[in-house]
């Protein structure tokens, strides 16, 4: 038996990159896969189709993360088309990159409600209609512990997250719903290419193993560890999963 079977997930921002890679990943291990998009409504079709071709279930559904409505209509589908909720993966992110002196309002605050905002949202409607020892994973950046010029709105965004993992791991601990975070590293996705080139060679050159640059699906194992059984004992942690960059 899958690791996954009869076991239901939404993985928020899917239709591309990790997300995507994410959730092919918990499909072939059995999970039934909500494909989260905001936009491209033929990349998560598309997303989808490779699950059904492989003989998995999922659905597409539409919702930006940072609008409290559109989230519950995302849970309202799950739970009308698969009649529970099991794993969360909160991978949606925003990302911008530029000096502290060029910071406008309007841009650290669609950081603010996609990034932490939008986390907060997943968490909560997830402790409302999660089945008990459900698994919530959230994803945090390096930039988080290893400081880089220009990545300040980014970084204290996701920082938000690992402090809000640890405080939503002790507010479901009850039941036995686990949350944790993963810590990534430069990952060849689309949105990487906010990050200006000049960082991402630097990165690159200390990250330790594998080809400097990681791919989705050197992330996606990690994942389905913390969705599975065999970490029913792990929750509030952040797990670095980024080449040992932050070794050096």
């Amino acid at each position: 038996m899958r690791r996954f079977e009869q076991k239901v997930a939404i993985v928020t921002g899917s239709s591309r990159g990790i997300g995507a890679a994410v959730a092919r990943r918990l499909a072939e291990e059995g999970a039934k896969v909500v494909v989260n998009y905001t936009q491209n409504e033929q990349a998560a079709a598309e997303v989808v189709s490779s699950i059904q071709a492989l003989g998995g279930e999922a659905i597409s559904c539409r919702a930006n993360v940072a609008d409290e409505a559109q989230m519950q209509a995302l849970f309202d589908t799950t739970l009308q088309r698969f009649g529970r909720l099991d794993i969360l993966v909160n991978n949606a992110a925003a990302l911008k990159w530029g000096p502290l002196a060029d910071i406008d309002r309007a841009t650290f605050q669609q950081l603010v409600d996609v990034n932490i905002w939008g986390l907060i949202v997943g968490c909560r409607l997830a402790g409302k209609h999660m089945a008990d020892s459900g698994r919530i994973i959230n994803f945090s950046s390096v930039t988080v512990h290893k400081t880089q010029a220009w990545s300040g709105m980014y970084a204290a965004t996701k920082a938000a997250v690992e402090s809000l993992t640890r405080t939503a791991a002790v507010e479901l601990a009850p039941r036995n719903i686990t949350v944790n975070a993963l810590l990534v590293g430069l990952v060849a996705t689309d949105m990487v290419s906010e990050v200006p080139l000049k960082a991402r060679q630097m990165i690159a050159s200390q990250t330790l193993v594998g080809n400097k640059v990681g791919r989705p699906e050197d992330v996606t194992g990690s994942v389905a560890f913390l969705a599975s059984d065999d970490a029913r004992w792990v929750t509030g942690q952040t797990l670095g999963v980024n080449g040992g960059y932050l070794m050096r």
